[in-house]
């Protein structure tokens, strides 16, 4: 079994060209299954063809009663299937055993997000008396006028700007590109950072010169990130649970607000499915009941 999990991970990395967190996601979920199945036997691991319908529905049924979130026991089986298509692929099984297995039932949390003048607050916080501050700023401004993942943040590289057409080019989950939009304030925010940011000299001629560096002159972590926007929030008062991505959720909400159309938002964020940029609709409602009583005639409510 560990022989074929090991085929099956670079199977993802080599031929479906997968994301190295993708296939640390992969990694992960079939290691708990190991495990499972390791306790199972006790300390013998069978190989996929041996394993029973009976041994993966008891997996899923472990897994319920550890009181795992709906979102990992979805998020394992699916790992579990694509094994297992895999192993069907190469003739190691008859049968792709997971597919039978059904996900649990979710209801899927509201993504956090924060108020525009909220928003302002936050962009307003870091100092720009000192390069570090204006570089906090124009990491706030781009991810938030960009909508982009943290990780898609740190990874800009300075080839992927174009100041003159205000927009970045994006490498999303999977390696996919897209492009983003740049703002005004953003891109005035960039180019104050870039004017006195500093490199490490091995990156200057470098092709995959980052655009966020730490006082080192190397690429900013994505941890970096998240301790940096912590301080802010600390200083400023805002809600602690604000995290970097909570930023891409403002920006979804924001635009949605104001009347941007749902499948622009979708193509913004770099969502391949509608259901996944959905959920921002939800947060929505409110707004548009209020424009909804102020536009039509009769739906105004009666007082008392």
């Amino acid at each position: 079994m560990l022989v074929r999990i090991g085929q099956f991970l670079r199977y993802l990395a080599i031929e479906k060209n997968s994301s190295d967190l993708t296939v640390k996601s992969y990694r992960e979920d079939m290691t708990a299954f190991i495990e499972y199945l390791s306790w199972v036997h006790c300390g013998k691991i069978p190989e996929p063809r041996v394993v029973t319908m009976l041994e993966l529905r008891a997996y899923v049924s472990a897994m319920h009663e550890a009181e795992y979130a709906p979102s990992t026991i979805a998020r394992r089986l699916a790992s579990l299937r694509s094994f297992y298509r895999f192993c069907q692929r190469e003739e190691l099984v008859d049968v792709n055993l997971a597919k039978a297995l059904r996900n649990p039932r979710s209801v899927r949390p509201l993504p956090h997000f924060l108020t525009t003048e909220q928003i302002e607050i936050l962009l307003d916080a870091p100092s720009l008396a000192e390069p570090a501050g204006l570089r906090d700023r124009a990491i706030l401004e781009v991810t938030y006028s960009a909508g982009l993942r943290v990780s898609e943040l740190v990874g800009l590289n300075d080839q992927d700007i174009d100041f003159k057409e205000g927009i970045l080019i994006i490498r999303g989950k999977g390696r996919k590109e897209r492009l983003a939009l740049l703002g005004s304030y953003a891109a005035k925010a960039l180019a104050e950072w870039l004017r006195v940011r500093k490199l490490d000299s091995k990156l200057i001629d470098s092709p995959e010169r980052p655009v966020f560096t730490n006082k080192f002159g190397t690429r900013l972590t994505t941890r970096s990130v998240g301790r940096m926007l912590e301080k802010y929030l600390k200083s400023t008062g805002l809600d602690l649970r604000t995290s970097p991505h909570t930023l891409r959720h403002s920006f979804a909400t924001h635009l949605l607000d104001r009347g941007a159309d749902i499948r622009s938002v979708q193509e913004l964020l770099g969502h391949k499915s509608l259901e996944t940029t959905q959920i921002y609709t939800h947060l929505t409602t409110a707004k548009l009941l209020d424009i909804y009583e102020k536009a039509h005639p009769r739906a105004k409510r009666q007082s008392g």
